[in-house]
């Protein structure tokens, strides 16, 4: 599913206008990204949690070249589901 196909779903729902759907999703998306980015997290109880999760700096190697090369700490966002997305999907629901 695109963006676009997301908020005419979500529109079709909440028997919206798209213009309306669109605000509430990029409201949403900015919410997450900037708890995230504060290194907080946010659950939605059912659903999931976003977390921040740190990767520290590493050893790796080019593919190509196999040559060793050093990977750079950095912070990842991470999504776990929550019980009822993962029964929902596994078709238990």
């Amino acid at each position: 599913m695109t963006r676009e196909e997301l908020i005419a779903q979500m529109a079709s729902d909440a028997k919206t206008t798209k213009v309306q759907a669109k605000a509430a999703l990029d409201s949403f998306i900015g919410a997450v990204t900037k708890t995230l980015k504060k290194g907080g997290r946010l659950s939605l109880v059912g659903f999931g949690t976003f977390t921040v999760s740190k990767r520290s700096a590493r050893t790796g190697r080019n593919p190509k070249t196999g040559e060793a090369l050093q990977i750079k700490a950095r912070k990842v966002a991470k999504f776990k589901a929550g019980s009822q997305l993962s029964s929902a999907v596994n078709g238990n629901k």
